[in-house]
């Protein structure tokens, strides 16, 4: 499967964003992108689809490329690449929205799992169809 819809917000950085040295701090940037990624999911899921499913991490891969600052706007940007199975793989953006220099780049597993047996369970045709 192979998806291309793109997803994007905007946030813009306060201090509780910041560490010691002023600049975001990686675990706000995780933080964004689990935040977007529930943002894209609650906009394009069915409410059936949403209530009885969700996605758990599966892994990180982030690659940094520059800090964001405080009052920065950044453009976070994901879209779903492939899913194999049980698992989707995504591909979040960061970018400083005035410069539109690349903040950070990350690819992200996701696995599908059945609310009500919190388990992992294949993407359907349904989920297929939506993300597509």
């Amino acid at each position: 499967m192979n998806f291309k819809k793109t997803f994007e917000f905007s946030v813009t950085v306060t201090k509780d964003d910041l560490d010691e040295f002023n600049h975001v701090n990686n675990i706000r940037y995780i933080q964004w992108i689990q935040d977007i990624a529930k943002a894209h999911w609650q906009q394009i899921a069915t409410e059936d689809i949403y209530n009885s499913y969700f996605w758990v991490v599966r892994k990180h891969i982030v690659d940094y490329k520059a800090s964001a600052h405080l009052y920065d706007e950044v453009k976070i940007t994901t879209k779903f690449m492939d899913a194999q199975g049980a698992t989707a793989k995504s591909i979040i953006e960061m970018h400083n929205n005035s410069t539109q220099k690349i903040i950070l780049k990350a690819e992200t597993t996701w696995c599908l799992m059945a609310t009500h047996t919190k388990r992992p369970t294949r993407v359907t045709k349904e989920i297929d169809a939506i993300l597509n």
